[in-house]
């Protein structure tokens, strides 16, 4: 006999949904599928080479330590280097305000743990990264949205300022600072997920919404932004190292956190790392920023030559996404339905990303991994099925207008 599992799970699973990009990632291993899918780095990109001439060094020399427990805050000297670059970036800092993550998305759900009670509302952009959703939904939170008047449950606000996932959207200054005076009326936390900020391969950079907070507060003690990077997008995502860096008192309550979760992170992954951007690492960013420049490009190349009248696209200036809005009528998941019987190709429906008022006419296109050929044919096959679904519709109309529908 079955155990009867469902009755047994806590009230919180209720709020939890299996990820329908995570289920889209599987289409990756059907060679026959043009995806835009998956919003992941192209794996040409990892310093492959270098990952593994550390790793054996680290090894030799410091095997015994590099295998052990560590410190739950991370190690040390990793945490130094990103509090200098925090500290270059605007945010004057010291380790004491670094704790290393299992990459950002344990970021986010250590945050949620820290300060969402049930009821709580977290307000968040439309549309919004679907991971932070899946973080916060744990501990049952309402949600509200952003632009809107700020309720007085509102606890925490979540934005992802920099070439946003899904909308590759960069917020202006203005608007941050903005947001932090509001955030200042209402005393709500920031949490800014800077996951592509290293990833501009065209504009002017905006200030971090931590380093806007500090220059007004007066020193990363009194802000109330708590800012979460990631290697994830630069390094590699199997490392699973990112970061928090905030006030003490928050990076205290984290660590004591993440000792109930998980420990550390990997302590050989955390030294490997550290030797691997100890040097070089700029100019290892300006190979990415170069590579997803022409990525990007192809992609707004092929939008504008193949896609029918009626279908507009953000224009982003940084990190993996392009945001696509179709005519009324037609539904982004009907449509990836039809994409990939049709043409085998295979993209992400927008309306997952809203946590209220899910937009259905919506899609998110990653230029991450296919080549701009393989871009170029995969917005024709897309083209082709979004401009059958409107000549279908207009048909249709058309016969209605008639009278004899």
């Amino acid at each position: 006999m079955t155990a009867p599992w469902t009755d047994r799970f806590a009230d919180r699973m209720t709020h939890i949904r299996a990820s329908e990009i995570r289920e889209l990632l599987k289409l990756l291993d059907q060679p026959d599928i043009l995806s835009f899918a998956g919003g992941i780095p192209d794996p040409a990109l990892f310093p492959t080479e270098r990952i593994q001439a550390v790793c054996a060094e680290v090894l030799e020399q410091t095997g015994a330590q590099a295998l052990q427990y560590s410190v739950s805050e991370g190690l040390p000297e990793l945490r130094r280097w990103i509090a200098a670059r925090m500290t270059a970036d605007g945010v004057p800092c010291d380790e004491g305000t670094i704790v290393i993550t299992a990459g950002s998305q344990q970021a986010l759900d250590l945050i949620g743990k820290l300060f969402l009670n049930r009821g709580d509302v977290v307000l968040a952009e439309r549309p919004t990264y679907l991971g932070a959703l899946g973080a916060f939904n744990a501990y049952e939170p309402a949600y509200g949205d952003l632009d809107s008047e700020v309720p007085a449950s509102a606890r925490l606000a979540y934005v992802v300022p920099d070439f946003a996932n899904p909308s590759g959207r960069t917020m202006p200054r203005r608007e941050r600072e903005r947001l932090l005076e509001r955030a200042e009326a209402h005393g709500l936390v920031l949490v800014e997920d800077a996951a592509y900020r290293d990833l501009r391969f065209a504009g002017t950079a905006e200030p971090s919404l931590l380093a806007l907070d500090v220059a007004r507060s007066g020193g990363i003690e009194a802000a109330r932004t708590l800012y979460c990077g990631t290697f994830s997008k630069t390094l590699s995502p199997a490392l699973r190292l990112g970061w928090v860096c905030a006030p003490q008192a928050v990076i205290d309550k984290l660590v004591l956190l993440k000792q109930g979760c998980d420990l550390h992170v990997s302590t050989i992954n955390q030294m490997v790392a550290a030797r691997v951007i100890a040097e070089g690492y700029d100019a290892h960013l300006e190979r990415l920023r170069a590579h997803y420049r022409t990525r990007a490009a192809a992609m707004q190349d092929a939008l504008a030559r193949h896609m029918p009248l009626g279908v507009t696209w953000s224009k982003p200036q940084g990190g993996m996404f392009v945001w696509l809005t179709v005519p009324e009528g037609l539904d982004g998941a009907q449509l990836l339905e039809a994409a990939l019987a049709e043409e085998r190709v295979a993209f992400v429906p927008g309306a997952p990303f809203f946590a209220t008022d899910a937009q259905a006419t919506t899609l998110r296109l990653s230029y991450s991994l296919p080549g701009p050929a393989d871009i170029d044919e995969g917005v024709r096959r897309l083209a082709r099925v979004i401009a059958a679904r409107l000549a279908y519709a207009g048909s249709n109309a058309a016969w209605a207008a008639t009278g004899r529908a």
